[in-house]
């Protein structure tokens, strides 16, 4: 339903849609400080974004990131000045979770790169989740090497424990590195997070609600440490295919590598290609999807709708 153009939810919706124009008027009339370099730099493998979108819907959200940093660096020192304290200011943390082929992580890096660029120049951090994965002679030990990006084959502790350090200002924590090339966790390699004005977390299921615990004893989500958080959602079907199109590429690519753990996929022929990965999606990433990552959506602050051109097509925002 539409009134004065704007798409309405139900009166009962904890949200507030716009369309991609009435998201895009609400850019402030600055110029965009972002060039087509800079966009092809951090544009993820398959994600066709280009500057027009970055200036139509992740200007304004960076923007509206801005106010509610802004916002809490206000209530920040109110409530030190109220209780007496010099307490430094705790870095503001943005989520940004949805399934593989989504386009989450250029969603993560144009965001960091737009925000980086505010006045003053804040020191932005980004830490995905596929460092604290546990390494691949752990998953095999369980038995679930299959199941990789499932909640469970994640070191749930250890990443609490991480945004935990950098939310309490700790001066520098250290995030392990996953190799996309290898399939797995870099021993002894690290990132260094040094107490950023932002840090922005992305992965598959960062809005995971608490684990089950032992009553009486606290359970804590990652999101809990969350200011804001964003799912960039878009159809099942037009993920697969997305899934598949990247697969295609990869192959041609980095599984061409000597040193790539899907450097037998890259012999395959386009027909055996397109078969393996709609089996991958359909019984790895669809479920995953299905049972952990969507229902998720709604735990997040903004939810970014693409549409079957990889596009965003409207944003919702939830009300106050």
């Amino acid at each position: 339903m539409r009134h004065n153009g704007r798409v309405q939810e139900s009166p009962d919706s904890p949200y507030i849609t716009f369309s991609r124009d009435e998201w895009a008027d609400l850019a402030d009339a600055t110029p965009l400080p972002l060039t087509e370099a800079d966009i092809a730099r951090v544009r993820g493998l398959g994600d066709p974004i280009d500057l027009a979108e970055v200036d139509q819907v992740y200007r304004p959200l960076s923007r509206l990131l801005d106010l509610y940093s802004e916002a809490t660096g206000r209530l920040h020192n109110a409530t030190s000045e109220f209780l007496g304290e010099r307490a430094s200011r705790t870095p503001f943390i943005i989520g940004i979770a949805g399934s593989v082929a989504v386009g989450k992580s250029t969603t993560a890096r144009v965001l960091r790169e737009l925000m980086a660029r505010w006045p003053g120049s804040p020191h932005v951090e980004l830490v995905t989740t596929d460092g604290f994965l546990f390494p691949n002679v752990v998953l095999e030990a369980r038995g679930i090497l299959q199941r990789k990006g499932y909640p469970e084959s994640y070191d749930r502790r250890a990443l609490r424990a991480f945004i935990w350090a950098v939310k309490s200002g700790v001066a520098e924590v250290h995030a392990p590195v996953y190799s996309h090339i290898t399939y797995d966790i870099v021993p002894g390699a690290s990132i260094e997070v040094r107490r950023p004005d932002i840090l922005i977390v992305e992965g598959l299921n960062v809005l995971q609600a608490p684990s089950a615990r032992e009553p009486g004893t606290p359970a804590l989500a990652v999101s809990d440490y969350f200011d804001m958080s964003v799912y960039v959602d878009a159809r099942p079907d037009d993920i697969r295919r997305w899934y598949v199109d990247r697969f295609l590429e990869l192959r041609r690519t980095a599984f061409a590598k000597e040193d790539s753990y899907f450097h037998a996929y890259a012999q395959l022929t386009d027909d055996e290609a397109v078969a393996r990965a709609g089996h991958i999606w359909d019984t790895v990433n669809a479920p995953n999807l299905a049972n952990n990552i969507a229902p998720t959506r709604s735990r997040a602050t903004i939810i970014l709708a693409k549409g079957s051109d990889h596009q965003v097509e409207s944003v919702r925002m939830r009300k106050l």
